[in-house]
This record gives C-alpha cells, structure tokens and sequence, in this order.
C-alpha cells in the first residue's frame, strides 16, 4: 500500500514540476501567441482596426496630395472647424455632394494631409458618406 501512495506522489511531483517548468518557460518567451489577421489594403480599413487606419494616413502622407477638383478649399487651412460661416461650409458641402460615395474617405484624407478641418456645419454628412 505504501508503495501505491509513494508512487501517485511521485506522479504528482513530476507534474507539478512539468507544470511549473511550461509556466516559467511561457513567461520568459515576450511573443504573443495571438494570431494576427494581416490587413488588406486603405480601401478596406473599417475603421475598426486603427492600425489599418494609421497606417494608410502614413501611406497617404508619402505619395502626393490628392486633389478632387477643390483647390479653393486650400485657403481654410487652419481654420478651426466650429468658425466657418454658413456660405465657406456650404463650399465644402457642394463638392462632397458632387463626388461619388466611395471618393468621401480618400477626399476626407486629403482635407486632413492638406491641414483643413471640415465645418462642423458639414461633418455629419461627410460621415454618413463614409459610413455607407
């Protein structure tokens, strides 16, 4: 009988240290085993995974600006978003209304890289557009 209960207690000593031996050797390994699901390209950032997101802004930002017929939108650069006037947001609001859905994000970037902050006036439309 001694010899049954010696030996489940050398099983459970050699487990306990397996055990121990597997956490201490997780623990120094710094990789996450998390599967990373590799992000496509700009055209389809959610805008859930804000990696994507950053990553295309930094894109966007190497290759030039693009424009979308709107070059007189350049003189708001800097202007604070809640200081527009009806008539200067309603000149943002005929070229948003003049593109395609699709163009809405890419046009949205564009405004960011250039340093014009869309009128408060306007936003709501331009994210309803993004949004689909």
């Amino acid at each position: 009988m001694d010899i049954i209960v010696i030996g489940l207690l050398a099983i459970l000593a050699v487990g306990v240290l397996v055990g121990l031996g597997t956490f201490i050797s997780r623990k120094g390994n710094a990789e996450d085993d998390a599967i990373v699901i590799a992000s496509g390209d700009c055209s389809t950032c959610s805008g859930e995974d804000e990696s994507c997101e950053q990553t295309c802004i930094m894109e966007a930002a190497t290759k030039a600006i693009e424009y979308f017929d709107d070059e007189e939108l350049d003189r708001f650069a800097g202007k604070d978003a809640a200081n527009y006037t009806d008539d200067e947001a309603e000149e943002f609001a005929e070229v948003l209304y003049t593109m395609q859905p699709h163009e809405a994000k890419a046009w949205n970037r564009s405004l960011i890289l250039r340093g014009i902050n869309v009128p408060n006036q306007v936003k709501d439309e331009l994210i309803a557009m993004i949004e689909g």
